[in-house]
């Protein structure tokens, strides 16, 4: 009995997806339960797993490809059995690396070439039997292509020397003596190859760009800008921060403090947790905080429900779990859906100032930023202190100026006395 693989339903608004890795190749046994295809959408990777044991009889999509929800990708053979067509195709093939689907093996154990180098060494008349591989199961990848296209231009072979042409050359006469030297016509530049790398965008990658552009096009957004004094912050976690570990294994962050600020704010500045929806506004009286995340492809913003209802030590534990579920791949579409206002912190990166994009249908987001000791005047005098700027992103279709300006200025007021904090439950 043959079972169908078939793309899982995706979640909320998800209705196709790339095929990013296939995690078994034909002939391979299975069991159920393991793991046998990732797919890669604008949001997250899902693995797609067996719901059979038996042996994977047929791929017929391929990695790169676009599937659709409910969309057959491979079939499992519960008795073992695979297709004849599947074994003798790579033999009778003029071209072996194009015979080879991702997901089958070389006659030597090794798994083919990635779709990215095979594309890569087609552009530049590479022959892939001459490249090594160096990812595990010796398979080759886009960078080993790349590393023989440039050590071939560095290492031009005795045979290339050889076949140069001959150059023309003129007399010059100097001290009564004659030597030749080549002609302007006869020089020739080195030939540039493989200076250009094309690589496709990730799912991901292509709906951030769609959004962003989408929030610039859709949204009426303004930024406005404030600084904050870190000094009393900076000066609780000095002194409670070995206190705190040992008590809740985990580090006193900023990132409590400033989401803590914000749900003071928003408690005062509704309009700023709320979203525009045809002619209405709606408001929102939850507080699911999102907290931008750098990942190898883009950003990506899990949200931290009830925040208002968190301790500090428990949201420094789900930030930090969330963060490493995101470098790891392997948040929930959940995880990622439903939050109400944003925090991004491109002070981490050494950013001084930035101008955050809404992270739409959400009206505000506040972008936080490197400290850096700064002189300030404080009470007539010139003072040294540990200062952040702050932005607040915001919709003008429906939080004014004055509201953005005096929200920023609260989230200010909060973060500079921290006792207040323990106020805004």
């Amino acid at each position: 009995m043959s079972v169908e693989i078939r793309v899982p339903s995706l979640g909320e608004s998800i209705v196709d997806a790339v095929i990013a890795n296939w995690l078994k190749h034909v002939g391979e046994p299975v069991q159920q339960g393991d793991g046998l295809v990732e797919l890669e959408t604008d949001k997250v990777n899902v693995e797609v797993s067996a719901e059979q044991s038996g042996i994977l009889q047929q791929i017929i999509k391929k990695e790169g490809d676009v599937v659709a929800v409910g969309e057959v990708l491979g079939i499992i053979d519960e008795h073992g059995r695979v297709p004849l067509a599947d074994t003798l195709a790579p033999a009778v093939s003029g071209n072996i690396s194009s015979a080879l689907s991702s997901s089958q093996t070389t006659t030597d154990g090794q798994r083919p070439p990635s779709p990215l180098a095979r594309k890569i060494a087609a552009e530049h008349n590479v022959d892939l039997a001459q490249v090594k591989g160096s990812s595990q199961y010796g398979r080759v990848t886009k960078d080993d292509v790349i590393n023989y296209l440039e050590q071939s231009t560095q290492q031009p072979s005795p045979a290339t020397v050889v076949a140069s042409p001959p150059q023309a050359v003129s007399s010059v006469s100097t001290n009564n003596a004659t030597r030749d030297i080549p002609t302007p016509a006869a020089i020739s530049l080195p030939t540039l190859q493989g200076r250009d790398e094309r690589i496709r965008l990730s799912r991901r990658r292509q709906t951030i760009a769609q959004r962003l552009v989408e929030a610039q096009h859709t949204a009426a957004m303004l930024t406005t800008f404030n600084e904050i004094d870190m000094s009393a912050v900076i000066e609780i976690r000095s002194r409670h921060k070995d206190t705190f570990r040992e008590r809740y294994n985990i580090s006193l962050g900023f990132m409590s403090f400033f989401t803590r600020a914000v749900v003071g704010a928003l408690k005062t500045f509704p309009r700023l947790n709320a979203e525009i929806q045809g002619n209405e506004m709606v408001l929102k009286h939850y507080y699911d905080i999102g907290i931008a995340v750098g990942v190898e492809d883009g950003l990506v913003v899990p949200v931290v429900r009830e925040a208002d209802r968190k301790s500090f030590a428990e949201i420094e534990h789900e930030i930090a779990e969330l963060a490493k579920r995101a470098r790891e791949n392997k948040l929930s579409l959940a995880e990622l859906q439903g939050g109400t206002f944003t925090i991004t912190n491109g002070g981490i990166f050494g950013s001084l100032m930035s101008t955050p994009i809404l992270n739409a249908p959400q009206v505000g987001i506040l972008g936080m930023h490197k400290i850096e000791q700064r002189p300030v005047a404080i009470n007539g005098q010139v003072v040294i202190r540990p200062m952040m700027y702050v932005a607040l992103s915001y919709d003008h279709r429906l939080v004014d100026g004055r509201e953005a300006v005096q929200f920023l200025v609260k989230v200010k007021e909060l973060v500079e006395d921290p006792g207040a904090l323990l106020l805004e439950g």
